[in-house]
């Protein structure tokens, strides 16, 4: 029986161990097939996505469309986003490969620098995004994980922290292509943006 508890308890510190390589330094993705974000968002994309509080509430509901330009050296995104409670917003992010598996990135309402390592399917993206909340401007640490998936869907789950706890999570899923190209997630043309 002794050996057992033993076995267990190995187990137990091996499975813990192998989750907490899961890192920005080494995010643990499977090999196939390869996310590279300028080849992903190169063109039309759309989103679709929700915001749950801390408590787990859903909060908000969204759409994304996302016009992508890689130029060979920095990739463009220029995102609308469209609210189910009817406001809109536009966020612009260049995003430029530092190395064979690192990205940094910039956008209007991120505070310096996103910084970004792919390993196989998998991204881990971690940025300080300034939010409009009730009149005041919050700054909140995304910490966005993003999975390819085999037939071309991006997951993202993204965790959201105020000095350092956890107020919330969303989750965006990621289409691209002709299907993409076909469907505005948004169904605003063009969108109205706001700030």
């Amino acid at each position: 029986m002794r050996i057992w508890a033993k076995a267990g308890a190995a187990l137990g510190v091996l499975a813990a161990a192998s989750c907490a390589t899961a890192t920005p330094e080494a995010p643990g993705g499977i090999p196939q097939p390869e996310l590279r974000l300028e080849a992903y968002f190169d063109g039309r994309t759309e989103a679709w996505g929700v915001f749950r509080d801390r408590s787990g509430n859903l909060r908000r509901q969204f759409t994304v469309s996302i016009d992508g330009d890689w130029d060979g050296e920095r990739l463009i995104l220029d995102e609308h986003f469209l609210y189910a409670d009817g406001p809109t917003e536009r966020r612009v992010w260049t995003i430029r490969p530092v190395g064979p598996d690192r990205y940094e990135g910039t956008a209007a309402d991120v505070e310096g620098v996103a910084e970004g390592r792919v390993q196989g399917n998998t991204l881990i993206w971690r940025y300080d995004l300034r939010l409009p909340v009730g009149g005041r401007t919050w700054t909140v640490d995304f910490d966005d994980r993003m999975y390819l998936q085999p037939d071309g869907v991006l997951i993202n789950h993204a965790t959201v922290r105020k000095f350092g706890v956890r107020v919330g999570e969303a989750v965006i899923v990621f289409r691209r292509g002709p299907e993409a190209a076909a469907t505005n997630a948004a169904t605003l043309e063009p969108l109205a943006t706001t700030h």
